[in-house]
């Protein structure tokens, strides 16, 4: 491989790092946002002072931050805010699981070895189970340096998650890392998006429709089907809206139904 490939797809590899930890940063943001309002809530109560502007001056700060965001601290959320529990634990955890997708572009399916994830398998049933995923655009494709189409958010724009995270799992299923610090992930893995941080995926996951060289801090945890891989592959060739090598795929996809079965 020429220099100037590797450069090329450590450019993208690195583009797709710092928007995860922009979208987790947004999320951040969002959060403190609800703090404030609720704490302001409690002072009407008592001075009658509006909430409102509150948050209105906390939000014109972090519009005016965030072009300095990527290069900024920026605070870990308050121990006191709310926080949602791992689902319990259901799944037989030395079975095998199929999630299948109902989409605007073919069935996608991929299974998914409990034994070797069993906190992301049991993650992904209960929400599936519970319509999270049902209507959902996957809303990000890349086709420069990285190739994957990535799904799982509710709120169709990078930010959105089921408010917990998911422990890392099977972090070393794909070998050790080379000497630029990355594995291949081959076409057909799927695996969890994240912030960039330890522990930090959610419900967003990516789909692999070529192979893909990143760090091996992305919890593979499913293997798509010949089917379903030649379905991404299509999206894949179709290219990014505007001709762009990452935003939001020119063949749109909608994930109409999701669920998860025992094989």
């Amino acid at each position: 491989m020429s220099s100037s490939e590797q450069r090329r797809r450590q450019l993208a590899r690195e583009k797709f790092e710092r928007q995860q930890k922009r979208r987790e940063e947004a999320r951040r943001r969002t959060r403190r946002i609800t703090a404030i309002v609720a704490a302001s809530v409690a002072v009407v109560a008592v001075i009658g002072v509006s909430a409102f502007v509150v948050a209105g001056k906390d939000d014109d700060k972090d519009k005016a931050s965030d072009a300095a965001s990527s290069q900024s601290p920026t605070p870990e959320p308050s121990e006191s805010e709310s926080k949602a529990p791992l689902p319990p634990m259901k799944i037989d955890k030395k079975a095998t699981y199929t999630m299948s997708l109902e989409t605007t572009q073919g069935d996608i399916a991929f299974s998914m070895d409990a034994a070797k994830t069993p906190q992301t398998t049991n993650s992904f049933k209960a929400l599936a189970d519970e319509g999270y995923f049902d209507t959902t655009k996957c809303h990000r494709l890349t086709t420069q340096g990285i190739f994957v189409l990535q799904c799982g958010d509710p709120k169709g724009d990078g930010t959105g998650g089921p408010g917990y995270t998911i422990p890392d799992e099977n972090l070393d299923a794909l070998g050790k890392a080379g000497a630029d610090g990355t594995v291949s992930f081959p076409p057909g893995t799927v695996a969890m998006a994240n912030t960039g941080q330890p522990d930090s995926g959610g419900s967003q996951f990516f789909l692999v429709y070529k192979e893909t060289k990143l760090p091996p801090t992305y919890t593979p945890f499913g293997t798509m089907d010949d089917a379903s891989l030649k379905a991404v592959q299509k999206v894949g060739e179709a290219g990014v809206e505007g001709g762009a090598g990452d935003g939001a795929p020119k063949k749109a996809v909608t994930i109409e139904k999701a669920s998860v079965e025992k094989e």
